[in-house]
Formats: C-alpha cells, sequence, structure tokens
C-alpha cells in the first residue's frame, strides 16, 4: 500500500510535465495539510497538455487483481498508469477514472482492464496486466484544457478482490 499521509511519500515521486515535448504544462506532488497532492497547471501551448507522476514499486505478489485509489478530486479525468517489465521491454498500461469536485471518493480499478499504451495510443494485442510484472505506478491528467488541476490522494492500494460465490 502507497500512504499518501506519509509526510516523506511525495519524496518517492518524480513528474514528467510536456516539456518533454516542447510543452509548457507544470504538475508534481507535494505534501500538504496530512495529504499528498498531484497538482498543477496543464497548458495547450506547443503541443502541450499532459502532467504526470510516478515512483518505482517493489515487485508485487502474483495473483493481485485491481487497484483501489482514495482521493478528492476536482472534477477532472485522470488516469491510473503502471509501468511493467515482460520479456526485458517495458510496457506502459492505463486505466482512467473521473472525479467529483471537492468529494472524497474511492475507485476500485481491476487489473484485467487496464490497457497497454504508448505515447496515447493502445498497443493492441499487448497481454493483459499482472501484479507481478508492475515495476513502477503513476497518474497522469491530460484534459484538453488549459487551466489548474489538483487530485488529493490519501492511500493506493494494489489487492486481490474477493467475490463472493
Amino acid at each position: 500500500m502507497i500512504d499518501f499521509t506519509n509526510t516523506v511519500e511525495p519524496q518517492r515521486w518524480r513528474a514528467t510535465n510536456d516539456g518533454v515535448m516542447g510543452g509548457l504544462s507544470q504538475g508534481g506532488l507535494k505534501f500538504s495539510d496530512e495529504v499528498s497532492v498531484f497538482s498543477g497547471n496543464i497548458s495547450l501551448e506547443n503541443n502541450g497538455g499532459f502532467s504526470s507522476i510516478y515512483r518505482p514499486v517493489v515487485p508485487l505478489d502474483r495473483g493481485l487483481d485491481a487497484a483501489t485509489i482514495e482521493f478528492i478530486g476536482d472534477g477532472l479525468t485522470y488516469q491510473m498508469r503502471v509501468a511493467v517489465a515482460i520479456n526485458g521491454y517495458r510496457v506502459s498500461y492505463k486505466h482512467e477514472f473521473e472525479t467529483q469536485a471537492g468529494v472524497r471518493q474511492s475507485v476500485t480499478l481491476p487489473l484485467s482492464e487496464f490497457k497497454a499504451v504508448f505515447r496515447g495510443r493502445i498497443i493492441q494485442g499487448a497481454p493483459t496486466l499482472k501484479s507481478e510484472d508492475i515495476r513502477q505506478v503513476g497518474f497522469l491528467v491530460t484534459s484538453k484544457q488549459q487551466g489548474p488541476f489538483a487530485l488529493t490522494l490519501f492511500s493506493l492500494k494494489i489487492q486481490p478482490t474477493y467475490k463472493e460465490v
């Protein structure tokens, strides 16, 4: 579990904004008022339009099948992203989730529904995401609109889901 109420958690995260492609968006993860906040400003200038944060994770157990995120959003759509190592290759997977402005929410995202992507495009025929392959977790916002964003994060758990029989 990643506990975003831990004061040192933001130090484990790195930001990648659209500046890598010439854009002007800014964002990152900071600790404020007992929680971690992924925030910044999206700019569409110079073909920009995204901000992301990521951190490495220790290898996870086999058979975990869902990610649960607890957060307060701003009404924008975000992506949870993971990077995996498969046969020596790095592959990224994403799953979008909606937020309601100012409402504390918890969403559970089945790993089987994450889509493999490369530079925003879906990779057809990619293997299904498996927990034991995950090496990095992150979040991305790309709203196609200029302006501020803020996602207050409380926790991220990758765990088995228990289905009643």
